[in-house]
């Protein structure tokens, strides 16, 4: 394996139970983008971040995003020169919906173009933060494959996915192509 991948959580970073934290653990080519403050969120201050964690890591990087992570990797990829391999965008929360009530600052809208790297969407049919059709609109936007994984909640902890074996799968389906 050639690839750096780096685990991008959301709002309130990944708990130990999350399957971003349980690949991090299991695998030392992945590692966390640690941000300042996972409670109270600033998109400047993410996206710098993340551009210091991709410089580091190079162009074989595959990013791994979760929830607020995939609007995170949106706005980051509209404003990067750095290339990276492919990136996996799970549960990408509607900024403008519920996920509106969380304290989070310069998201939205949302960059509205598609991503310069292969890039894969995952979504659950029940996922209290976003709908099918939002992350849906949002593969097509980024020009993403798509997958859904049918009711599967948020796709986190809460959701009892343990390793999360079909997430796996489809991140190598992304990184073999």
């Amino acid at each position: 394996m050639d690839h750096t991948y780096l685990i991008i959580p959301g709002y309130g970073g990944s708990g130990p139970d999350h399957w971003q934290s349980r690949w991090q653990l299991r695998d030392p080519h992945f590692r966390r983008v640690e941000q300042r403050d996972w409670w109270n969120p600033v998109c400047e201050e993410w996206m710098a971040t993340l551009e210091q964690a991709v410089a580091s890591s190079g162009p074989r990087t595959v990013l791994v995003a979760h929830s607020l992570g995939c609007g995170l990797v949106a706005h980051w990829a509209a404003h990067t020169r750095l290339r990276i391999r492919a990136a996996m965008l799970v549960a990408p929360p509607d900024p403008e919906g519920p996920a509106a009530e969380l304290n989070i600052q310069g998201f939205v809208p949302v960059p509205d173009l598609p991503l310069a790297f292969p890039s894969l969407v995952v979504a659950s049919s029940n996922d209290p933060y976003s709908s099918l059709e939002h992350a849906r609109g949002a593969a097509t936007r980024w020009g993403s494959r798509w997958h859904n994984i049918g009711a599967c909640g948020h796709i986190n902890s809460d959701s009892g996915l343990g390793e999360w074996g079909e997430g796996q799968a489809l991140l190598r389906s992304l990184v073999d192509r």
